[in-house]
């Protein structure tokens, strides 16, 4: 992108204090002709760069090599290396903070370099699969966010095919470890979780910027969109006071705990965006969890017992021990009991009997 050559090329021009367009080209990977082009920009933009024709000309910075562009601090410094460090997956992240490590004065220097190396980011969990996404696609995306470009965009929504829409990329959110996509489109301000993006094609077309638009105005309010459809039922249920680690876990803060029950059972009451998918949610708990309100919510348990019991039949009862059922006689030819057990009581049935 021409920004990031930019601010490279400012950069560059710190640390030499001269340079020549053949030098800056072999610098940044690109054709004299760009890095000429390049230097007019900065110079027509205001920023004091001027040229010296001749032998032993070049441009430089007016002010001299050592001009401070950025004015940032050691401590500010630290801070960027340390969100960039685990960020910098990408070769041209990487190359990107090597040419700012040898921009900064030779003070600074050392703490940049183990500010980078002191985090590091692993893109599965546990489960072994991806986290969100540090997309393939998410370089793509700060692309057509940066440069304005319009993009057709595949996306997947849980249980439905993809498709694909034509899209104003606006600017990238994170919220919680994922990714999140601020566009406009034909029908308004929509967010789409990178996790779902299927492809990325930018059109060559210029994305339309509304007017007075503010990224993290837009966001909040996005999110709060979204966040009252994900919290817009409650199911009211009451469970064992042993499930309610598993439960934090399941559902953090759209858990609440009201009072404890005289059976040592707990009520609780769980938002989510419909009775259906919290009780689906709740299933898998079992008897430790029993949801008593909406009707919506018991139907659904119902309708999935009933499905569970399609596939793999019937819960298994319990045996009831017959009364005259005679003692197992173990190999050493006396009757086994259980622990405690008098003579004259019934007998313990071994599993397998």
């Amino acid at each position: 992108m021409r920004a990031d050559r930019l601010v490279a090329t400012l950069l560059f021009l710190q640390t030499r204090g001269r340079v020549t367009v053949a030098e800056l080209a072999a610098e940044l990977e690109t054709s004299e002709r760009t890095a000429r082009r390049d230097l007019e920009a900065l110079a027509a933009s205001g920023v004091p760069v001027y040229s010296q024709r001749g032998r032993g000309g070049g441009w430089s910075l007016v002010g001299g090599a050592r001009t401070d562009l950025t004015g940032l601090t050691a401590d500010e410094i630290r801070a960027l290396f340390l969100v960039a460090g685990p960020l910098s997956t990408t070769p041209a992240a990487r190359t990107a903070l090597r040419k700012l490590v040898r921009a900064l004065p030779s003070t600074l220097r050392s703490g940049a370099e183990a500010a980078s190396r002191a985090q590091v980011a692993d893109g599965t969990d546990w489960s072994r699969s991806p986290v969100a996404a540090r997309a393939s696609h998410l370089d793509t995306l700060r692309h057509a966010v940066v440069d304005g470009i319009q993009i057709r965009l595949g996306y997947a929504r849980p249980g439905s095919p993809a498709d694909e829409r034509t899209v104003h990329p606006l600017g990238l959110a994170s919220k919680a470890g994922a990714e999140y996509l601020v566009a406009d489109t034909d029908r308004g301000l929509r967010i789409f979780r990178l996790s779902r993006v299927t492809h990325v094609e930018p059109t060559g077309e210029p994305a339309v910027r509304p007017d007075g638009f503010d990224l993290a105005e837009a966001w909040r309010s996005l999110a709060a969109r979204m966040e009252d459809r994900m919290l817009a039922a409650t199911v009211h249920a009451r469970a064992a006071a042993d499930a309610e680690t598993v439960l934090r876990g399941l559902f953090g803060g759209r858990m609440r705990i009201g009072r404890a029950l005289p059976n040592g059972q707990l009520e609780i009451e769980v938002d989510g965006p419909s009775p259906e998918v919290v009780a689906a949610q709740l299933a898998g708990l079992g008897r430790r969890v029993e949801v008593l309100a909406p009707p919506e919510a018991r139907q659904r348990l119902a309708a999935l017992a009933g499905e569970l019991a399609e596939i793999y039949g019937p819960p298994p009862r319990a045996q009831t021990p017959r009364a005259d059922a005679p003692p197992h006689i173990g190999t050493s030819g006396a009757v086994q009991r259980e622990p405690g057990h008098q003579m004259g009581s019934r007998p313990r049935v071994l599993d397998g009997e």
